[in-house]
């Protein structure tokens, strides 16, 4: 037998309060009849939920295992609440947003700003994530859009190619670096620099990028993910490789970065269901954040 939501909200605020009272009183309605929709669903299911000691229950271990279920079933029956509110008092709903670190660091946050200009009551959910759990996130519906600071090949989402941009190397102010134009991989080799994991999506970009370069680059610290790598070389900390989309407006004043030569590109995608059409909302935020992509730098541009 399955449990109905009715079962279930009993079920969980015995969980919660760890008594029959407890539960009565949270879900206003009688001890009595929490004891027998207990008993019921107990007797339906054919498995022993809570043990009763000293006028107490204790949950068993299967009620344990049950518990974690029932709060992500819990959780969905309040997203479905909270929608429904918002759409009664007459605002424009809600969108799910994901990003990965390096277009999350900059680029959204300023599309969300611009966009809630112009819908000031729609709810913004914003989230920042490795690219694996952004697809598994958007495959799974518990998100509506999702952008990655790299393309994208996976045949569980839609992906669209939103910009295309190109990896930067940077380094603190008043670096010997900063006496050239574009920087070649030999400019590389006399700096140690910080790298990233060679098993993830980052470091296989910047690790194919430097497998040309005419002598082994040496590496003194690694990090996962930009932002980090700009943090430590903004603290005087080495040099790293990193897409331009974290260097948006000038977020590292004590950054300075030169275009990686021979040009390496980056490709942010938008990631959505395959199955299910983007909200009116989330559609707004997707020319909102296309009117702020920008126009790639050119080759041999300045800071």
């Amino acid at each position: 037998m399955a449990m109905n939501l009715r079962q279930i909200e009993m079920f969980r605020a015995v969980m919660a309060t760890g008594s029959i009272s407890g539960a009565a009183r949270l879900l206003s309605v009688s001890q009595p009849a929490i004891s027998r929709l207990l008993s019921y669903t107990e007797d339906r299911l054919g498995l022993t939920l809570f043990e009763r000691v000293k006028g107490r229950v204790q949950p068993t271990p299967e009620a344990r295992l049950l518990f974690a279920e029932v709060e992500q079933v819990h959780q969905g029956v309040t997203r479905v609440n909270e929608m429904a509110e918002e759409l009664r008092r007459g605002s424009a709903g809600s969108v799910r947003l994901l990003a990965s670190p390096s277009v999350g660091h900059m680029l959204v946050p300023k599309a969300i700003a611009r966009f809630r200009q112009s819908h000031p009551d729609v709810r913004v959910e914003f989230e920042i994530l490795t690219l694996t759990d952004l697809i598994a996130r958007i495959a799974s519906h518990r998100a509506d859009l999702a952008i990655t600071s790299m393309a994208v090949d996976d045949a569980s989402v839609k992906a669209e190619q939103l910009a295309e941009g190109r990896l930067r190397v940077i380094f603190p102010e008043g670096h010997p670096l900063g006496a050239n134009r574009v920087l070649k991989l030999a400019d590389l080799v006399p700096y140690p620099m910080i790298g990233y994991g060679s098993q993830t999506p980052y470091g296989m970009i910047v690790n194919r990028a430097l497998s040309a370069a005419p002598k082994p680059i040496r590496f003194n610290a690694q990090v996962r993910f930009t932002p980090n790598a700009c943090c430590l070389v903004q603290a005087g900390g080495g040099i790293a490789i990193v897409d331009e989309f974290v260097l948006l407006d000038n977020a590292w004043p004590n950054i300075r970065s030169r275009p990686l030569v021979p040009k390496t590109t980056t490709r942010p995608h938008l990631l959505s269901s395959r199955i299910e059409p983007l909200s009116r909302v989330a559609r707004s935020f997707v020319r909102d954040l296309r009117e702020m992509v920008p126009t790639p730098p050119d080759s041999a541009a300045l800071d």
